[in-house]
Parts: C-alpha cells; sequence; structure tokens
C-alpha cells in the first residue's frame, strides 16, 4: 500500500522516544553554527537527526547516544540544502543524473518539469516512475504542464482534462505551469483558466512565462491565477513583477545568464528586500553546470553584496516559503527533512559535505553514490526504435521560403534566393538544408535553415521539444549517414562529414536523455560546442537551439507537427507532407 503521510505514526513515536532519552539518534552533529531561517541569524547548538528527519535543533544534547554518529561541527558553517525551483530534468541528462550532479554542490531538492514524461509516457507508467524517484536521496518535487510549448498533432487528447486534472493532484507536484500559452489564456482559452481555477483549489502554485510582459499584461495574469515568473532581464521587470505581487525567480542559465545584470540593476534600483526573491538556472545544458548549479548563483549575490543570510534564504527557505513546504524545507529545524549543507565558511556556498534526507551525499569532499542506476526500460523510456529510413526523395526542398536564426533560439522568416535542388549546398553561404521528420515516420517539413552555421555537413538530432527528427547540413549524404547512426545508437545526436561520423552523444532514454553522468556528458557537449563554432555555428548553445526550433513560445517562425507555423499570428503558413 501506497505511503499516504512522509512520516508514519510509528516513526513520529520513536522520533519523539528520541527527546526522552529512551532511543539514540542516528546522527548529532555537535557545536554547530547554523543558519536559523526564522530567526534570520546564525546560531550555535546541536542537531539531532533520526533517519531522515531532524528530531532536535537547539543547546541541547541528547542523553542518549550509544552507536550514534557523532560529528564535530566546529569551524564549520551549516546552512540547509539549496533548492532549484526551476528544472528541466531532460536537457541531455535525466532526473537521476541531474540530481547526483546537483547534490554535490548542495542542491538537495528539484522541482522539475513533467513534460517528457506527459508526452512520452502513459499517466500510470509516469506516476510509478515518480515513485522511484522518491527513493532518491534528493527530494524531487513536480510542476505539471498546461501545454506542450509547441502545435502537436492531437494535442487535444494528450492534454485532456482528466490527465491534467490527475497530475495537479498528484502530492509530487506543487505547481502548474510554465505558462508559455499565456496570450491564448489573455485570449479567452476557458480551460487552461479552469485549470489554473483548479491549481489554486488544491493550494498549489502557478508558474509564469512572461518575457517582456508590461505592468498590465502582469496585473491581468496575476488576476488569472499566476504566482512566480522566471523572465526578469533587468531590474526594471523585477521591480514590474514585485509591484503586482509576483514572486521573482531570479535567473542564471545558459541561455539567459543574466544574474550579474539583475544584481547590479537591483543594487541601483535600491531593490534590497529579497524576501520574495528565488534563485532558479532554469534547466541550463550540461556544461553551463561545469562550475556549480545554486551555490553559483549563491556566491555571486553575496559578491555583488547581497547580505549572506539573504542570498542563502534565497536558495532555501523563500524557495520552500512559497510552495507551502517550509514545514519540510529550507530550514535547519526541528521537524524538517534533513538537507543539510557544511560549508568551510559563510563566503564559500560550495559545500565540502551534504546530507540529503540524513544521508551523507559528499563528505570532506568526496562523493558518495547511495542509490541505484534506475532500470529504464521498467518505465517505458527505451531507446528509440525506428522501422523507417531517409531516402533522396526526403530531402527535397522547394519551400519559398526558410528560417533565418537571429540568436540562439529566436527565428524569422526569410526568402529563399539560392538553388535548393543540388545534393549540396556551397560552403560560402550560411544557409544549411533543414527538415523535421516524424519519429513513426509518417510525416516530414523541409525548408531552410539559414545563420546556424557555415560548414555543418550532415547533423541529425532525436533531441528536440516533441521528440521528432531534426535533419541539419549541407550535403544530403551526410545527413542520411548522421540519420542511420543516430538509429543504430537507438537516439543521439549526431555529427557527420565526408562520409564518416565525427561525433556523437548517444541518447538511449527515449531519444532524449542520456544514461551518462554529469561530467562525461558535460565533456560531450563541450566537445560538440567546439565542433560546431569549428564550422561557423556563432551561437552559445546549439542544444537550446535544437530544443526550441519547435517551439511556438518564443517568436516568430517555428517548424512543428503541424507545419511551419507563425507564432504572432498562430496560423500555420505550410503544412507537413505525408511520407
Amino acid at each position: 500500500m501506497e505511503q499516504r503521510y512522509r512520516w508514519r505514526n510509528k516513526a513520529i513515536r520513536e522520533q519523539a522516544a528520541i527527546i526522552d532519552g529512551k532511543k539514540p539518534p542516528e546522527i548529532l552533529l555537535k557545536n554547530a553554527r547554523f543558519l536559523h531561517s526564522m530567526l534570520r541569524r546564525w546560531v550555535e547548538g546541536n542537531i539531532w537527526i533520526q533517519d531522515d528527519r531532524i528530531v532536535y535543533a537547539g543547546e541541547a544534547l541528547p542523553i542518549n547516544t550509544a552507536g550514534t554518529e557523532v560529528v564535530d561541527c566546529t569551524g564549520l558553517t551549516l546552512v540547509p540544502g539549496y533548492i532549484e525551483p526551476h528544472v528541466h530534468p531532460f536537457l541531455l541528462y535525466n532526473p537521476q543524473t541531474f540530481s547526483r550532479y546537483a547534490a554535490q554542490t548542495g542542491t538537495t531538492t528539484t522541482i522539475n518539469d513533467n513534460l517528457l514524461l506527459f508526452l512520452h509516457l502513459q499517466k500510470k507508467k509516469a506516476f510509478s516512475i515518480l515513485r522511484k524517484f522518491d527513493e532518491s536521496p534528493v527530494t524531487m518535487y513536480w510542476w505539471t504542464r498546461y501545454d506542450a510549448q509547441t502545435e502537436l498533432n492531437g494535442e487535444e487528447i494528450i492534454f485532456s482534462n482528466s490527465d491534467v486534472k490527475a497530475w495537479l493532484e498528484h502530492d509530487k507536484v506543487v505547481q502548474g505551469g510554465e505558462l508559455s500559452g499565456w496570450p491564448q489564456l489573455v485570449d479567452g482559452d476557458d480551460l487552461v483558466l479552469h485549470w489554473i481555477q483548479e491549481t489554486k483549489r488544491l493550494g498549489k502554485k502557478v508558474e509564469g512565462h512572461f518575457p517582456g510582459a508590461s505592468d498590465r499584461t502582469l496585473a491581468k495574469l496575476m488576476l488569472f491565477g499566476a504566482d512566480c515568473d522566471h523572465e526578469a532581464m533587468t531590474g526594471e521587470d523585477i521591480y514590474k513583477r514585485l509591484m503586482q505581487g509576483y514572486t521573482v525567480s531570479l535567473r542564471h542559465s545558459s541561455i539567459r545568464p543574466d544574474l550579474p545584470v539583475l544584481l547590479k540593476d537591483m543594487k541601483k534600483m535600491k531593490l534590497d528586500q529579497y524576501d520574495s526573491m528565488l534563485f532558479t538556472t532554469d534547466g541550463s545544458t550540461p556544461a553551463f553546470y561545469k562550475q556549480g548549479m545554486i551555490d553559483v548563483m549563491i556566491r555571486m549575490a553575496i559578491d555583488s553584496g547581497v547580505p549572506a543570510i539573504d542570498a542563502y534564504q534565497m536558495a532555501s527557505y523563500n524557495v520552500a516559503r512559497h510552495y507551502n513546504l517550509q514545514h519540510l524545507h529550507g530550514m535547519i529545524g526541528t521537524g524538517r527533512i534533513a538537507n543539510i549543507n557544511f560549508l568551510e565558511d559563510e563566503t564559500n556556498p560550495t559545500p565540502i559535505s551534504v546530507l540529503a534526507k540524513g544521508q551523507w551525499l559528499k563528505k570532506d569532499g568526496e562523493p558518495i553514490v547511495i542509490d541505484k542506476d534506475i532500470h529504464w526500460e521498467e518505465y517505458g523510456i527505451e531507446p528509440l526504435v525506428l522501422d523507417w529510413e531517409i531516402t533522396m526523395d526526403d530531402l527535397e526542398f522547394s519551400m519559398p521560403f526558410g528560417i533565418k536564426m537571429i540568436n540562439s533560439v529566436i527565428t524569422k522568416p526569410y526568402s529563399i534566393a539560392m538553388d535548393v535542388s543540388l545534393d549540396e549546398l556551397p560552403k560560402d553561404s550560411d544557409e544549411s538544408f533543414f527538415a523535421l521528420v516524424d519519429r513513426k515516420g509518417k510525416w516530414r517539413i523541409n525548408t531552410m535553415l539559414k545563420g546556424f552555421a557555415t560548414d555543418v555537413s550532415g547533423f541529425v538530432s532525436s533531441f528536440s521539444t516533441t521528440g521528432d527528427i531534426i535533419l541539419i547540413g549541407k550535403n544530403k549524404n551526410d545527413m542520411r549517414l548522421a540519420f542511420t547512426r543516430m538509429k543504430e545508437i537507438g537516439g543521439g545526436i549526431v555529427l557527420a562529414e565526408n562520409g564518416s561520423v565525427i561525433h556523437e552523444i548517444r541518447l538511449p532514454l527515449a531519444g532524449m536523455m542520456s544514461n551518462k553522468e554529469l561530467p562525461m556528458l558535460i565533456e560531450e557537449e563541450e566537445e560538440l560546442r567546439g565542433l560546431l563554432a569549428d564550422r561557423g555555428y556563432p551561437f552559445s548553445d546549439p542544444v537550446y537551439s535544437l530544443f526550441f526550433l519547435s517551439s511556438t513560445h518564443l517568436p516568430y517562425i517555428r517548424v512543428t507537427q503541424r507545419g511551419m507555423y507563425d507564432v504572432m499570428n498562430k496560423t500555420v503558413l505550410f503544412p507537413t507532407l505525408m511520407r
């Protein structure tokens, strides 16, 4: 039978018995200088831990310590485990490998996007894997999407009323969103408004996605039910959101490394009340995490003059309070989950030791892996199996206009002037063949992509917003070779040139995620970035470029399952072709 409560009555009685000296705690942290989140001050005392819970934090020592692991914390500073409130746990990594890596930098709780689970698994399988994630020492909460951020065939069936509500009612789901489809909501989409109402009725939060929104739009979206937004790019954006009552997630990500600008603007505008501010890395690609995660943001804040206590609160207590989880997280205090970071001092937020759910994940600088590898196939997440081939007929290009990349993620239409009937394009241009092909092989759409690179011969990815197959390149034979190799490895990102495969990132989990640990994945992504840069890719993040080519929450033109899509006018310009 599934356990309904965090701790059973018997466990709570045993925890209380430790206070009376009838039982010893499992761990005693003595002589600890720690951040007390409610008092907002550094205090000194002792922390008793049983299983995954802090059973006491204060000046007293336990009466009974028979068999207790005693840790003398003299000279250390202890802070609550960090909480990352906005994770997209499928940016080549997977939820397990992300959480393992995050824990080493002090992030012991994540709030995750369910998009991949929603699109690729039936509800029963998805909820089953959520239960499996509960076994991780890193606490994982989730949010549920209201839409796919792209135009899907049969989206009304995928995002059915019953399935969205079932996700909202799940006890591991703490919010709805992110609300990237807000223009439809403003235009009168009452089904999304109904889901928002249900989210609020359940006492859960709604996360916005409102880049460039005016104060009037922010006010309207607050009326609809939004609680928080992570799209502030300037101090003025922060101010507008705070004025309308939002919690503001300060972002520093691979696509938007905004925190230095935000901190500078906040100082200039004297925005020095931090209780309604959080930190997020917003699902960055692997290489961005080479230096760390939330710990990096805390350090940047402290270095910019933010008081240390406020910086740590933004990474822990403020997040817990926003999500009504402060009875479990964000505080080193009696009754909370034992997520604790051990620091050399308060100016260095990267921990030397980490406790998560009362278990050591890092001790004296050495990582400790205690969770077993997930057998993904048991939950329906398997290597990609494609029973079709890319032919030369699939690589015919006759559309009058194509897609021009303005930066890593923004795309506009452009008129095609060159001869696209050739099997190979000249290398003195920045135009490439581009195709999106149904992962089941039923349809395709072909156009030209300008600005991606000057000398990429064959580049294929099963990693995309929809899980369909992206083909880019100058040479149709190398594009086909890259596709064939992608099939052989069960999904992934493949770069081919002159009849040979020169790089690959294997993504055997649904063609979207790697099963390798992050340090190895970081090396593979860095190599891919270097190879693409050498071949004329001019932007910062090719992985997000792939992911956003179909994302209709961004302007102006996108390639989707329904065809070439005009985001601003919400119309299909050219439909997909059946193969």
